[in-house]
């Protein structure tokens, strides 16, 4: 039975990926692009801006040796409240047809931050250790946070498109709570995301944190 169900849930999320393959093209190239940003801005940065990054990350890793639980909670706290804020931005921004840009923006910035992020650790501690703490420390909480924040830009997406092609009443309450629906769920994954960070990400960067 449980086989059953789980086979048709995978089956509900390949039909949607198949059927909006398209929009999940565009916003994943979206994504990418804000990727190339961050590496970019880390790149082209000042000496002193480096030197603001090298201290940051310094400290980040410090506290991790440290093993500073109290501000692991509080970013734990934090990324719940980021990832409520932005699935609901994402929501709303998704309903109106002005709106469609901020989703772009949204995405291009969470790609910016990720690769912000490994250019950063990069050239903090070197291209080789920067890459493994940066895969040991974000990886897992990723693989559902990306998905997830893709899946949400798709939707605003589609909604978007719907309302264009039919304006009436009655079919954009309808994709309205198709889009509600979607981002509900999201926004369950991107709240799991962070409790994956939480228990699975800290974890794993204690036991390799004495590497770094």
């Amino acid at each position: 039975m449980n086989k059953v169900i789980s086979g048709k849930k995978n089956n509900i999320i390949i039909n949607y990926v198949e059927n909006n393959l398209k929009q999940y093209i565009v916003v994943t190239l979206i994504f990418i692009i804000g990727i190339f940003m961050g590496v970019l801005f880390v790149n082209e940065a000042t000496d002193e801006q480096k030197s603001e990054i090298n201290s940051y990350i310094n400290n980040y890793i410090d506290n991790i040796k440290a093993q500073n639980k109290d501000g692991n909670i509080a970013n734990f706290k934090s990324n719940v409240r980021d990832n409520i804020i932005l699935a609901i931005i994402l929501w709303f921004a998704g309903t109106t047809i002005i709106g469609i840009l901020i989703v772009f923006g949204m995405v291009i910035f969470r790609g910016f931050c990720l690769g912000y992020t490994i250019s950063a650790c990069s050239v903090t501690i070197g291209i080789t250790k920067g890459i493994v703490f940066t895969f040991v420390s974000i990886l897992l909480q990723n693989i559902l946070f990306i998905p997830a924040i893709l899946t949400l830009g798709v939707s605003s997406i589609k909604l978007y498109q719907s309302i264009m092609k039919d304006k009436r009443k009655e079919n954009i309450k309808l994709e309205i709570i198709r889009h509600t629906i979607i981002s509900v769920i999201m926004l369950l994954v991107l709240i799991l995301s962070a409790f994956v960070e939480y228990w699975g990400s800290y974890k794993l960067l204690l036991a390799t944190i004495k590497y770094f």
